[in-house]
């Protein structure tokens, strides 16, 4: 009787990908929820109810939220718009996709000079989204945005 051939990497990704599309579900990491809809100490960071409601028009246009909303050494996540935006030193604002590099999160805060994801434990930099703590290796896409002089931000 021969060894039983061994189950390679690759066998389990095919079959996750099988019951995927057979409307299954795969969990990774413990099952943990990728979009949680409450964090403890979430409050400190103003929520995403101050900013409007998505829409084709944020692009350009339809401001996302104002100048005041975001602390200066900090930043306010957007979750419906998938967006972060910060203020690094008073008057300089930055703004980056809320999607986590490492599995797609969402980040939940902006706290002690990084943006957080708490799936897995992620942090980036409020100056430049770049990597402050795995396990992500690839910074957060930056988005460009422009200040308006009444405060409003909206996407350029």
């Amino acid at each position: 009787m021969s060894d039983p051939t061994p189950t390679t990497r690759r066998t389990v990704l095919a079959a996750g990908a099988v019951a995927a599309l057979a409307g299954g579900t795969l969990t990774a990491c413990g099952g943990e929820d990728k979009n949680p809809k409450s964090e403890p100490g979430a409050a400190s960071t103003p929520q995403a109810a101050q900013s409007p409601s998505p829409s084709s028009e944020t692009a350009g246009g339809k401001p996302l939220l104002k100048s005041s909303a975001v602390p200066v050494g900090g930043g306010t996540v957007l979750k419906e718009e998938k967006l972060v935006v910060t203020q690094p030193s008073a008057g300089s604002f930055r703004c980056f996709t809320a999607v986590c590099t490492h599995q797609g999160c969402l980040v939940n805060k902006v706290e002690a000079g990084t943006i957080d994801c708490p799936c897995h434990g992620s942090k980036f930099e409020i100056t430049n989204g770049a990597v402050a703590h795995g396990p992500a290796t690839r910074p957060l896409a930056e988005k460009k945005i422009t200040v308006a002089p009444d405060g409003n931000i909206s996407l350029a």
